[in-house]
């Protein structure tokens, strides 16, 4: 089952993720604010995906917000042995769909509380500290907001840590406090100013997943995407994922997506082997 979704990834004792895992972002209404138009359907893709055998499952409480912890929990609870849920915390929404970062130390605990409750959990598998803007991060110190979730690990609520939008110095720091497992970052076949970034956290054994895995494409490199798609018998986005899953084996994805067809689309891109020539076309188009 795991060698059709691209294998798996292991960061740390008792942790290992499916390489094709499943963002659940887009489960929740329009700018991921407020409930899914049809939520038979989007209890059906969550259950597609582990049926699948996706032992990897992105999430946040801030998406919705709640909306989408409370359909997971709805859909895959109790929860198979195996499955790995994967939270974020460091935001809020306001009441018009507002995204609000909120990083202050209590506030993020009272984050983890929240995400417990409505995943119906009484231990987090993994909880990243989202740090920077969605297209960049920023290079503030990251001690304090990531001792306060050191501590909850301490404690036995969060089992392993992470970060997302993070820079290197960020993650490095990180590191001087507690075990960092995973990396989220803005990273596809068009943005790779992280390349450095994912060859260390390959070397430190540290799972670096991209997000927004399919985005960010100019007109020419989507053009050069759809001529190797034409060949090689992929969509344009399956390809853009096989590409991703070759560059270094320690890239998981968690693409996203609220169609059981298109979650299909995305598996089947595990699969999907890249010839050279092709691998070395989509190299040169990066910005």
């Amino acid at each position: 089952m795991t060698a059709r979704l691209g294998g798996t990834v292991t960061p740390a004792d008792g942790l290992t993720l499916t390489r094709m895992g499943y963002g659940a972002m887009q489960l929740a209404g329009p700018h991921v604010f407020g409930p899914p138009k049809d939520r038979a359907r989007a209890v059906a893709v969550l259950r597609a995906a582990v049926e699948a055998g996706i032992t990897h499952i992105d999430t946040a409480d801030f998406y919705g917000p709640v909306v989408v912890n409370e359909l997971i929990r709805e859909a895959l609870h109790p929860y198979p042995d195996g499955l790995r849920i994967v939270t974020k915390v460091g935001a809020r929404r306001g009441l018009d769909g507002g995204w609000i970062m909120s990083r202050h130390p209590a506030d993020l605990k009272a984050q983890v509380y929240d995400n417990l409750r409505h995943l119906g959990l009484e231990t987090l598998d993994v909880v990243n500290l989202r740090l920077g803007d969605v297209d960049a991060p920023n290079e503030e110190p990251v001690a304090e907001m990531f001792g306060a979730l050191a501590e909850l690990r301490r404690q036995g609520l969060i089992r392993h840590l992470g970060l997302s939008a993070v820079s290197l110095a960020q993650l490095e720091e990180a590191r001087g406090i507690a075990p960092v497992v995973t990396v989220q970052n803005l990273y596809n076949l068009a943005i790779r100013r992280d390349d450095a970034l994912v060859e260390r956290t390959a070397a430190e054994n540290i799972a670096f997943v991209p997000y927004f895995p399919l985005g960010g494409f100019t007109p020419l490199q989507s053009g050069t995407l759809s001529k190797v798609a034409a060949g090689g018998g992929g969509g344009g986005g399956q390809v853009a994922l096989a590409w991703l899953l070759g560059r270094s084996p320690n890239i998981a994805l968690i693409p996203g997506t609220s169609s059981p067809d298109h979650l299909r689309e995305n598996i089947a891109a595990a699969a999907l082997v890249l010839p050279a020539d092709a691998v070395a076309e989509l190299d040169g188009v990066a910005g």
